[in-house]
Protein backbone atom coordinates (compact mmCIF):
# COMPACT_ATOMS: atom_id res chain seq x y z
CA UNK A 1 0.00 0.00 0.00
CA UNK A 2 1.10 3.51 -0.78
CA UNK A 3 -0.36 6.62 0.76
CA UNK A 4 1.79 9.09 -1.08
CA UNK A 5 1.07 10.57 -4.46
CA UNK A 6 2.52 8.55 -7.32
CA UNK A 7 3.28 9.80 -10.81
CA UNK A 8 -0.27 9.40 -12.12
CA UNK A 9 -1.50 12.11 -9.75
CA UNK A 10 0.35 14.58 -11.96
CA UNK A 11 0.41 13.22 -15.50
CA UNK A 12 -3.23 12.09 -15.58
CA UNK A 13 -4.89 15.41 -14.66
CA UNK A 14 -2.41 17.43 -16.73
CA UNK A 15 -3.00 15.20 -19.77
CA UNK A 16 -6.77 15.34 -19.34
CA UNK A 17 -6.68 19.12 -18.94
CA UNK A 18 -4.55 19.47 -22.09
CA UNK A 19 -6.95 17.30 -24.13
CA UNK A 20 -9.98 19.20 -22.84
CA UNK A 21 -8.30 22.58 -23.50
CA UNK A 22 -7.54 21.47 -27.07
CA UNK A 23 -11.14 20.33 -27.48
CA UNK A 24 -12.40 23.67 -26.14
CA UNK A 25 -10.13 25.50 -28.57
CA UNK A 26 -11.50 23.40 -31.42
CA UNK A 27 -15.02 24.37 -30.35
CA UNK A 28 -14.07 28.05 -30.28
CA UNK A 29 -12.72 27.88 -33.81
CA UNK A 30 -15.77 25.92 -35.00
CA UNK A 31 -14.02 22.78 -36.12
CA UNK A 32 -16.56 20.37 -37.62
CA UNK A 33 -15.13 17.56 -35.52
CA UNK A 34 -15.15 19.56 -32.25
CA UNK A 35 -18.65 18.60 -31.11
CA UNK A 36 -18.14 14.82 -31.39
CA UNK A 37 -14.77 15.16 -29.67
CA UNK A 38 -16.40 17.09 -26.84
CA UNK A 39 -19.00 14.37 -26.35
CA UNK A 40 -16.39 11.59 -26.46
CA UNK A 41 -13.77 13.20 -24.24
CA UNK A 42 -16.24 14.65 -21.74
CA UNK A 43 -17.87 11.22 -21.40
CA UNK A 44 -14.46 9.64 -20.80
CA UNK A 45 -13.63 12.27 -18.15
CA UNK A 46 -16.99 11.71 -16.48
CA UNK A 47 -16.45 7.95 -16.37
CA UNK A 48 -12.93 8.36 -14.99
CA UNK A 49 -14.23 10.64 -12.26
CA UNK A 50 -16.97 8.12 -11.42
CA UNK A 51 -14.31 5.41 -11.02
CA UNK A 52 -12.23 7.72 -8.80
CA UNK A 53 -15.25 8.58 -6.66
CA UNK A 54 -16.25 4.92 -6.36
CA UNK A 55 -12.72 3.88 -5.39
CA UNK A 56 -12.68 6.56 -2.69
CA UNK A 57 -16.06 5.46 -1.35
CA UNK A 58 -15.11 1.76 -1.41
CA UNK A 59 -11.56 2.16 -0.06
CA UNK A 60 -12.18 0.46 3.28
CA UNK A 61 -13.91 -2.53 1.71
CA UNK A 62 -11.25 -2.78 -1.00
CA UNK A 63 -8.33 -2.73 1.44
CA UNK A 64 -10.05 -5.24 3.73
CA UNK A 65 -10.56 -7.58 0.75
CA UNK A 66 -6.94 -7.17 -0.34
CA UNK A 67 -5.71 -7.95 3.15
CA UNK A 68 -7.99 -10.99 3.34
CA UNK A 69 -6.65 -12.33 0.03
CA UNK A 70 -3.12 -12.29 1.47
CA UNK A 71 -4.12 -14.77 4.18
CA UNK A 72 -1.68 -13.11 6.59
CA UNK A 73 -2.90 -13.27 10.20
CA UNK A 74 -1.17 -9.96 11.02
CA UNK A 75 -3.02 -8.20 8.19
CA UNK A 76 -6.28 -9.78 9.36
CA UNK A 77 -5.90 -7.95 12.68
CA UNK A 78 -5.40 -4.52 11.10
CA UNK A 79 -8.18 -2.05 11.82
CA UNK A 80 -8.52 -0.88 8.23
CA UNK A 81 -10.88 2.08 8.88
CA UNK A 82 -8.45 3.39 11.53
CA UNK A 83 -5.48 2.82 9.20
CA UNK A 84 -7.12 4.75 6.37
CA UNK A 85 -8.25 7.51 8.73
CA UNK A 86 -4.67 7.88 10.01
CA UNK A 87 -3.41 8.06 6.42
CA UNK A 88 -6.05 10.67 5.50
CA UNK A 89 -5.13 12.74 8.55
CA UNK A 90 -1.59 12.95 7.18
CA UNK A 91 -2.75 15.00 4.20
CA UNK A 92 -3.24 18.77 4.46
CA UNK A 93 -6.82 19.80 5.25
CA UNK A 94 -7.19 21.62 1.91
CA UNK A 95 -6.75 18.30 0.08
CA UNK A 96 -10.35 17.32 0.83
CA UNK A 97 -11.67 20.71 -0.27
CA UNK A 98 -9.72 20.43 -3.51
CA UNK A 99 -11.06 16.91 -4.05
CA UNK A 100 -14.65 18.08 -3.61
CA UNK A 101 -14.10 21.07 -5.91
CA UNK A 102 -12.66 18.73 -8.55
CA UNK A 103 -15.69 16.42 -8.34
CA UNK A 104 -18.05 19.40 -8.61
CA UNK A 105 -16.20 20.86 -11.60
CA UNK A 106 -15.96 17.53 -13.43
CA UNK A 107 -19.60 16.61 -12.92
CA UNK A 108 -20.73 20.14 -13.75
CA UNK A 109 -18.58 20.37 -16.88
CA UNK A 110 -19.74 16.92 -17.94
CA UNK A 111 -23.27 18.32 -18.08
CA UNK A 112 -22.50 21.80 -19.39
CA UNK A 113 -19.97 21.02 -22.15
CA UNK A 114 -22.14 18.66 -24.20
CA UNK A 115 -25.20 20.87 -23.59
CA UNK A 116 -23.30 23.93 -24.81
CA UNK A 117 -22.15 22.14 -27.96
CA UNK A 118 -25.66 20.90 -28.65
CA UNK A 119 -27.09 24.42 -28.37
CA UNK A 120 -24.39 26.05 -30.49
Amino acid sequence: MRFDAGGHETWAPVSIAAVMAATAAANLFAGSWAEPLTWVFQTIVLLINCVILYSQMAATKSVQAAFARKGDPMLARVDVPALLKAAEDGFPSWTWTLQNVRHTVVFGASILAPAATAIA
